[in-house]
């Protein structure tokens, strides 16, 4: 019998509504920690299907596991060099790109004059401030010693991790008395985890790849910057596809004329659309189990608990909390609310009975 199964079901729910308000508020209290640790995780349920072929192999652990630390560590250290190298490249063009910019903005706001928009100009330097990308230049620069730390946190978590993935099973069975459902349930959690995050992260790759090919055709700046910038943002619903096009559009902007622009506007439309609204939906299936608005409001809802983590991993943690949800009859109604939409069973048909 529960804690709290004498209690009222009123006094039970504000119990239960009390626990989960402290929970949220310990999580958001310690995002600086449990953000890199859940991205560890999330990477190391990434890893382990091939970990486990490579067992079935006979392949000993002793090699499998330093292999997969140093690519790890090597893939990390080689996007941080990169990133860092295009960032600072960057902010040293800034100053060309400022001054062309106010150019533009100039010409704009006399332009709109020219048809008849009163003070134009003057609304247009409030609206539009070069010195914006620079500060944000500057802040990211800044900020790139902390996302180093963060970055090695999270690879140290994931090595740890993977230590301990073998028995992991083992242990949550016997530590939570699993029965059959439950363990059914559990791996069907880490498997639609696993497919979600490795169909997402080579939508992610095959985005960037299209981006860099399509802005290095038209002689954009630093399209490695931008291809990163587009496989991260890849992961991010809704908006990551907005968000990864705004930078280069700007560099374009300044550095060509409008039509190439334009020309690299088409191009992250392209892309979008078949990689991210027509093949990635087609080889994720039947979909997330997740309605889209409980897409939207989890990437608000984890964006501020966990901060960027939470941005990033809002399907997922979304997907693990459907689960906790579904494995009880009390809060049920919730994980259907929140999932996928539910075909409406027919009403049996009256059967004529003889006069």
């Amino acid at each position: 019998m529960s804690l709290i199964s004498g209690f009222s079901p009123i006094a039970r729910a504000v119990i239960v509504a009390a626990a989960i308000a402290v929970t949220i508020l310990a999580l958001q209290s310690a995002a600086s920690i449990v953000g890199p640790v859940l991205l560890a995780a999330f990477i190391v349920v990434i890893l382990t299907p091939p970990l486990r072929w490579l067992r079935r192999k006979r392949v000993p652990q002793f090699i499998t596991l330093p292999v997969t630390v140093i690519l790890l560590l090597e893939a990390g250290s080689f996007l941080a060099l990169v990133f860092t190298g295009q960032l600072e490249g960057f902010r040293d063009s800034l100053p060309g790109y400022r001054e062309r910019l106010t150019v533009l903005r100039d010409q704009f706001g006399l332009w709109l004059e020219g048809t008849g928009v009163e003070m134009a100009s003057e609304a247009v330097k409030d609206i539009i401030d070069p010195s914006i990308a620079t500060d944000l230049v500057r802040v990211a620069l800044a900020n790139m010693r902390s996302t180093f730390g963060t970055g090695l946190l999270v690879l140290l978590s994931a090595v740890f991790m993977l230590l301990e993935a073998p028995g992991l099973h083992t242990k949550l069975k016997k530590a939570f008395r699993l029965h059959a459902e439950a363990e059914l349930r559990l791996e069907r959690l880490f498997t639609g985890i696993n497919r979600y995050m490795l169909i997402k992260g080579l939508a992610s790759l095959a985005t960037a790849l299209c981006i860099w090919g399509w802005l290095w055709m038209l002689a954009i700046d630093y399209t490695a910057l931008w291809a990163i910038l587009a496989f991260l943002l890849n992961f991010i619903p809704f908006i990551g596809g907005l968000l990864m096009a705004v930078p280069a559009l700007l560099t374009a902007l300044v550095q060509t004329d409008l039509q190439v622009t334009l020309l690299v506007a088409l191009g992250y439309i392209v892309v979008n659309t078949v990689i991210g609204s027509i093949l990635e939906p087609r080889i994720m299936g039947r979909g997330l189990g997740i309605s889209t608005l409980a897409v939207f409001l989890s990437l608000l809802f984890w964006g501020w608990v966990l901060g960027t983590v939470g941005v990033f991993l809002a399907v997922p943690l979304t997907m693990l909390l459907l689960t906790v949800l579904d494995s009880s009859p009390q809060t049920r109604p919730l994980a259907i609310l929140l999932g996928p939409e539910v075909a409406e069973t027919p009403a049996p048909e009256k059967e004529d009975t003889p006069e």
